[in-house]
């Protein structure tokens, strides 16, 4: 009988004896050490991946790699933000930083109260302040389900997604040709619950400065997908639509279909599946490799190819996806770094021997 068809109890047991033996400490000082994601793993015996080329576990972060303007930011140096800001083009770019900055933002806001205090006419540090606020608005709500979310924390959530709404109105008439206060609008839309209509409008205004938007897409998707405003044929269709007019945007059927798995597993087992895989590793095999938002498709492409046993290729992916295990794929659960070893054990487990 090989340990990993015993129950995961006894497993776990004969896996913390081990430990406790190596570490020279009693099993009950190894229960009281150990944390709930290593316990798991104990008890999950993961394969050496470094076998197959990849980083190894204890190296594995769920923090973005880090980004010199942000850290100077976090510092309280807001001067290369707004340079940086002041530079960027590149629309599916310049949503990245400002989603990067505004995450910061969110953390610690002082920085940013410097920069729209010294410089209250700079366009861009309204358009970060929407967004720092739109991230301000998902934390004082939290991620449990409405039925387990208090009224206080309702209370807060639109009251800064109202605050968020009038600072994205003020940025998108300062900046007319920018798409990215547009993108937090469709995010406030979905909190706001602000109806088909006006979401539509919204939206038509985004795609018609940036009709590829990458980010504006899955805000897009996320406001079509049934527990907010939409269906799962309305989620699918918009996925579907805008993967077929735009191949940079091959990850948008699997992002529908991780959505839709959460309440089916067995979605992954639908034979589309398969096709819309390979387009995503079609574009990323090409221009897709280097854009902002590609380690997030490789841990999209990582993900679908594990579900669908394709594990050879799914570590392929793992290893583009390297050390950082950041991307929201993986953050769908209190314990993202655990969710992204554990997907990525199975690929290595399964896969050809290197």
């Amino acid at each position: 009988m090989s340990l990993r068809s015993l129950p995961r109890e006894i497993r776990l047991m004969r896996a913390m004896s081990r430990e406790a033996k190596r570490r020279g400490i009693s099993y009950d000082e190894l229960s009281d050490q150990l944390s709930p994601e290593e316990l798991y793993l104990l008890s999950e015996n993961l394969p050496d991946v470094t076998r197959w080329g990849l980083v190894p576990d204890d190296e594995i972060t769920v923090e973005p790699p880090e980004n010199r303007t942000v850290a100077a930011a976090r510092s309280g140096d807001w001067w290369p933000a707004a340079a940086a800001l002041a530079e960027r083009t590149d629309w599916d770019r310049r949503s990245a930083l400002v989603e990067a900055l505004a995450e910061a933002a969110a953390e610690d806001k002082d920085w940013l109260r410097s920069w729209r205090a010294e410089a209250p006419g700079d366009v861009n540090g309204l358009v970060v302040q929407t967004e720092a606020l739109v991230r301000l608005a998902w934390k004082a709500r939290g991620a449990a389900p409405a039925n387990e979310t208090t009224e206080a924390q309702f209370a807060g959530f639109h009251r800064l997604l109202g605050e968020a709404r009038q600072s994205a109105e003020r940025a998108c008439a300062a900046a007319p040709e920018d798409p990215t206060p547009w993108v937090s609008l469709l995010t406030i839309a979905r909190g706001l619950q602000v109806g088909h209509e006006r979401f539509r409008q919204w939206w038509a205004e985004l795609i018609a400065r940036a009709p590829a938007h990458r980010s504006g897409h899955t805000q897009a998707l996320q406001f079509w997908c049934a527990k907010w405003s939409g269906s799962d044929e309305q989620m699918f269709g918009f996925a579907e639509a805008a993967a077929a007019d735009h191949p940079s945007l091959a990850a948008l059927p699997l992002e529908a279909a991780f959505e839709a798995s959460l309440k089916n597993p067995k979605i992954w087992q639908e034979r589309w599946i398969r096709p819309r895989t390979d387009a995503l590793l079609a574009w990323l095999a090409t221009g897709g490799a280097t854009g902002p938002y590609a380690r997030t498709e490789h841990s999209i492409a990582a993900l679908a190819l594990v579900e669908t046993k394709r594990y050879d290729l799914a570590v392929t992916q793992f290893r583009a996806v390297g050390r950082h295990a950041d991307a929201w794929i993986w953050h769908y659960t209190e314990l993202p770094r655990l969710k992204f070893l554990l997907a990525r054990g199975e690929a290595c487990r399964k896969a050809k021997k290197p």
